[in-house]
C-alpha cells in the first residue's frame, strides 16, 4: 500500500466524523476536520501546517452564523419522518412476506360446528398437569366473536 492511499484514508476518517448522514454541513465543519490533521506530527517530525507557514496552527472556534429557520427545520423533519415511515413500511412488508411463506390460513368454523378446546390455560384441580388431557371437548360453537375467536357452549361444571 502506498503512502498516498493511507493519507486519503486518514482524511476520510476525519471527514466522516464531521459530516452528517445527509451531508448537509460538510463545508461548515471542514475547518474542524482539517485542524487535527494539520496539527498532528507526521514522519517529518513536523506538522503539515508548520512546513509552509513556519508555525503551528491556532485553533479558533468555528463560528456558525447560519441559523436554520423554524419552518425550514420543520419541513426537513417532516421529510425525514416520511422517509422513515416509508422505509419502515417496506421493512414490515418484507418481514410479512417472508413469514407468510410458511403460514397456512386458519380453519373456518361456523356456529354449530363441534371443536376441541385447548386445556393449556384452564386450571386443573389435579396436583400435576402431566396426566391431564391436552384438549377438552368437543364443544359446539355458539357464535363467532372475531376472526379467530368463538363462543363455545361449555358444560356447567
Amino acid at each position: 500500500m502506498d503512502r498516498q492511499g493511507g493519507k486519503i484514508r486518514y482524511q476520510k476518517q476525519y471527514l466522516w466524523i464531521y459530516v452528517s448522514y445527509h451531508q448537509y454541513y460538510g463545508n461548515t465543519w471542514l475547518p474542524m476536520a482539517k485542524f487535527p490533521s494539520n496539527n498532528s506530527y507526521h514522519s517529518s517530525k513536523k506538522t503539515p501546517f508548520f512546513i509552509p507557514h513556519g508555525r503551528d496552527p491556532h485553533f479558533d472556534s468555528v463560528k456558525i452564523t447560519q441559523v436554520t429557520p423554524a419552518r425550514k427545520l420543520s419541513i426537513k423533519l417532516q421529510s425525514v419522518q416520511q422517509n422513515f415511515k416509508r422505509e419502515l413500511e417496506v421493512s414490515i412488508n418484507r418481514f410479512k412476506s417472508y413469514s407468510d411463506k410458511y403460514r397456512t390460513s386458519p380453519p373456518i368454523f361456523n356456529p354449530g360446528n363441534m371443536v376441541w378446546l385447548s386445556s393449556r390455560s384452564i386450571k386443573s384441580t389435579k396436583a400435576t398437569k402431566k396426566p391431564s388431557e391436552r384438549c377438552l371437548g368437543p364443544f359446539p360453537i355458539l357464535k363467532k366473536v372475531r376472526t379467530h375467536a368463538y363462543h363455545l357452549k361449555l358444560p356447567s361444571q
